[in-house]
């Protein structure tokens, strides 16, 4: 990175050393699209609920998209209507998958081009979920394994189970798109489905199987992600340090505070079972103190969906890791966690 950014970088840190009440007499207003409704969000969540980002000198206005909203419900979640806003997917900041967010622009021409600033999911942490007509893993081939769509993190983790079962995609399983959420699954649509901890988290009381937990294997994949829109993140480097400052504070707040972490959870995705925040929480522990961008889970997006248009990009297209550089070296990050 050239001079110039470093010193935009530095400064902006140094104006967020400014007490709280500093920062809350010139609040920066910041459109944030959420994107799906999972674990990954929680902390932004949180970041609204109990000041965070006003005490960096934000005024964050997030919500969670109608598609997103739709397919929460498929799997039993309902997303309160305040917290739903149509027209907030092309917000400058968006915090979603930098594997979909990569596909797109590759293979849509509306597709935005974001840079990753951080990322919470760097690896698969997908479990499959079935009936208990599957018993093994091996019992899902020849079967159907339903994922979101083309170029989504259950994508991507489809393809690397795939191939770590050493099964041809064409051949050996059929791989059903909008099929990741658990109606699919009950009404029989599809035989075994890639969940995250929202969705395996409310399979047990549904007579559902958690069949394999994909964690422990490591798939690198550019999952949930902060991504500024890379041409108003040329102009806006400061507004951008403050919500990576934020995002870190809320994720260190999430590990430690399980209340506030429940009260998120009721408020903004109605999920109040003790039973099902109790296995999300346990989710918590896997996302990195230090959410540095995945430049192995973007290197991964890049081969898998190799095209002529794909290799027309860089993994450095798509990441920005000065921003969490900055942070870790001033030791900020380490004092939340002390």
């Amino acid at each position: 990175m050239s001079i110039l950014p470093r010193l935009l970088v530095a400064l902006s840190l140094s104006l967020l050393s400014f007490p709280p009440a500093a920062a809350a007499d010139r609040l920066v207003t910041l459109e944030v699209a959420l994107g799906d409704v999972s674990l990954n969000k929680v902390p932004f969540l949180m970041a609204a609920d109990t000041g965070i980002y006003a005490r960096n000198g934000l005024e964050v206005r997030q919500f969670i998209t109608p598609g997103a909203a739709a397919d929460a419900r498929e799997s039993g979640v309902t997303v309160p209507a305040q917290f739903v806003r149509s027209d907030i997917g092309s917000a400058p900041i968006s915090v979603g998958g930098a594997s979909p967010m990569i596909y797109r622009v590759a293979n849509d021409a509306a597709g935005i081009h974001r840079v990753a600033l951080l990322t919470t999911e760097g690896t698969v942490r997908n479990t499959i979920i079935t009936t208990n007509a599957i018993a093994r893993v091996e019992d899902l081939k020849g079967k159907r394994l339903g994922y979101s769509v083309p170029g989504a993190v259950t994508h991507l983790a489809a393809l690397t189970f795939v191939k770590h079962m050493g099964w041809d995609p064409a051949r050996d399983i059929s791989l059903i798109g909008n099929g990741n959420s658990l109606n699919p699954l009950k009404e029989g649509r599809v035989d075994g489905a890639l969940g995250s901890a929202m969705t395996f988290s409310m399979a047990p009381e549904l007579n559902l199987k958690l069949l394999i937990d994909l964690t422990p294997y490591n798939f690198p994949v550019g999952g949930s992600s902060v991504l500024a829109e890379r041409n108003w993140l040329r102009m806006n480097r400061d507004t951008a340090t403050r919500f990576v400052r934020a995002s870190n504070e809320a994720l260190a707040l999430m590990k430690r505070d399980r209340a506030a972490f429940n009260a998120a959870l009721a408020k903004w995705f109605n999920v109040r079972d003790p039973l099902v925040q109790e296995r999300m929480y346990r989710e918590v522990e896997e996302i990195p103190q230090k959410p540095y961008p995945t430049v192995e889970g973007i290197k991964a997006t890049l081969a898998f969906y190799d095209s002529p248009e794909m290799r027309k990009y860089k993994a450095e297209d798509f990441y920005d890791s000065s921003f969490m550089t900055e942070l870790d070296r001033s030791g900020f990050i380490d004092r939340l966690y002390r």
